[in-house]
């Protein structure tokens, strides 16, 4: 079992940057793949970014690829996701997940997933 916690979220200006923090307890964190997803309401959550069990390899949507960075610390049990030059198309709730598989860009690949954490890019 692991429980997923996201943080960062808020409010930026387009072209700023935020990074998100998803904290995950239990001790098996290393051995699973993490991904970042994201939802507007009235939409399908959409894959955004995930990274390997030991951070060796990472794949991100075409329409993040060259802003946001995945990464992740397995002392500290912690998956980032850095974004850069945040777009208004950006905004959306964030979620983190889990997932036993690799490679995992499909939500049904992961069995655990945060609460979410909004971000919010203006114009």
């Amino acid at each position: 079992q692991v429980q997923l916690v996201e943080s960062g979220g808020g409010l930026v200006q387009a072209g700023g940057s935020l990074r998100l923090s998803c904290a995950a307890s239990g001790r098996t964190f290393s051995t699973y793949a993490m991904g970042w997803f994201r939802q507007n309401p009235g939409k399908d959550r959409e894959f955004v970014a995930a990274i390997s069990w030991r951070a060796g390899s990472t794949y991100y949507a075409d329409s993040v690829k060259g802003r946001f960075t995945i990464t992740r610390d397995n002392a500290k049990n912690t998956v980032y996701l850095q974004m850069n030059s945040l777009k208004p198309e950006d905004t959306a709730v964030y979620f983190c997940a889990a997932s036993n598989t690799w490679p995992a860009d499909e939500h049904y690949a992961y069995d655990y997933w945060g609460q979410g954490t909004q971000v919010t890019v203006s114009s």
